[in-house]
């Protein structure tokens, strides 16, 4: 099999190079996610692009990860948990939240559950949830708004997720700590 290219600044395609100049100057690295993902300056445009709409949702920043998390662990992605983890941490996100996404264990509040609970049948089912899944989760406060963001989400995830199935990505140095294995 071909082993993936983590690309520098330096040795990424001209479509990359910017993208790539903006993550070293917000986190001083290029991350390894970034760096193979600079190959095809399509998938890193979208990914970043798909980030940023994400973020920008009517999510806070403990649903946000309970999404991200959520996915991560479900496809079982050996970068995107501990990555997360360390995002998560510099987002404030309480403790408790992250090891019970990273450990597939209730969580705190049945509002974050029945998002958990939500998102795992967005990708278990394909979308093709119940009426009973979505009444769950319209009970538990959500709307159609955010059901439509889980998907955004998803979108995200499946990019990261399946690059780094392909490319085994290793884990970024800031992220060691935050190893995860299911």
């Amino acid at each position: 099999m071909s082993e993936f290219k983590i690309h520098t600044v330096d040795t990424a395609p001209e479509g990359s190079k910017q993208i790539l100049e903006g993550a070293v100057k917000q986190m001083g690295v290029v991350p390894n996610l970034f760096g193979t993902m600079a190959e095809s300056p399509s998938i890193l445009k979208a990914y970043t692009q798909l980030n940023e709409h994400f973020t920008n949702t009517s999510f806070n920043a403990e649903e946000l990860t309970v999404v991200w998390q959520t996915i991560n662990v479900e496809h079982e992605c050996h970068y995107c948990v501990p990555a997360h983890t360390a995002i998560a941490h510099s987002m404030k996100v309480d403790e408790a939240i992250t090891e019970a996404l990273r450990n597939d264990t209730a969580l705190p509040t049945a509002k974050l559950q029945a998002l958990k609970d939500f998102t795992l049948s967005i990708v278990r089912e394909r979308g093709n949830v119940s009426a009973a899944e979505m009444e769950a989760f319209f009970a538990a406060g959500y709307g159609q708004q955010q059901v439509l963001e889980v998907i955004l989400g998803l979108s995200q995830k499946v990019i990261s997720n399946y690059v780094n199935h392909v490319a085994q990505t290793p884990v970024d140095p800031m992220f060691e700590s935050f190893a995860w294995k299911k």
